[in-house]
This record gives structure tokens, C-alpha cells and sequence, in this order.
């Protein structure tokens, strides 16, 4: 029998466990939820997954570049748009987050509010 999680690739819009240390300044540390915005054939490709960090960290409750959501009456659940990383996805034992893939609206919210910072589409 195959071993499903040898076998699981980060998804576009799926949310994930990575770890983010090491960490310096104002980056996220320790193990997070992340949304991947790579697309599967790059991520398995590569081993690089790229992300927008989770949190439910009160103080993103008035930041500018923080996407607000929440699943199945939990807590205000924040994607910092302003923080992408790109990380070694294998290394750093990355695996499905319970909650699995993130809305489509939300996952479009997230790219808009990235978007709004680097420009990428004009």
C-alpha cells in the first residue's frame, strides 16, 4: 500500500503546516498555516512551495495587508498578503492542513491583496 502522505504535493490554494524558523524581525517563527499560491507541478518540481503565512494573531485585526476570514465558526483567521516566502516545502516537513483548501473568493482576496503590493499584473 502506497504511503498517502509520500505521495501528497502542496495544492494552489491548499493550506498547509510548515515551519517558519529560522526567523528574524518581524517574521512569523515556528510552525504556521500557510496558503500555497504555487501551482502542484511547480511545487513537486522544484520542492518549493510559495505562500502568504496564516495566523490568528489579534494584532492583524487593523493591518492593511491582512486578508479576514474564518471556517466552521472558528476564530478570525488572518493572511498576511504582505509577507509572501517561498520555502523548501520537503525540508522543512510541510503537511495538509486539516482544513485543506481555502475558499476560491478568499484564495482570490488573498492574490488581489498581493497583488496590491507588488503589482505583478500591470
Amino acid at each position: 500500500m502506497v504511503d498517502k502522505l509520500r505521495i501528497w504535493v502542496p495544492e494552489r490554494r491548499d493550506m498547509i503546516w510548515i515551519n517558519f524558523n529560522p526567523q528574524l524581525g518581524k517574521e512569523m517563527k515556528d510552525e504556521h498555516p500557510m496558503l500555497v499560491i504555487s501551482p502542484k507541478p511547480f511545487n513537486e518540481k522544484t520542492g518549493i512551495v510559495i505562500g502568504l503565512p496564516m495566523t490568528h494573531a489579534k494584532s492583524n485585526e487593523t493591518n492593511p495587508f491582512a486578508v479576514r476570514f474564518s471556517i466552521a465558526r472558528s476564530e478570525p483567521i488572518f493572511i498576511l498578503t504582505h509577507q509572501p516566502k517561498s520555502f523548501d516545502w520537503r525540508q522543512r516537513s510541510a503537511r495538509p492542513h486539516p482544513w485543506k483548501t481555502l475558499p476560491p473568493a478568499i484564495f482570490q482576496e488573498a492574490c488581489e491583496g498581493l497583488d496590491s503590493i507588488i503589482g505583478i499584473s500591470n
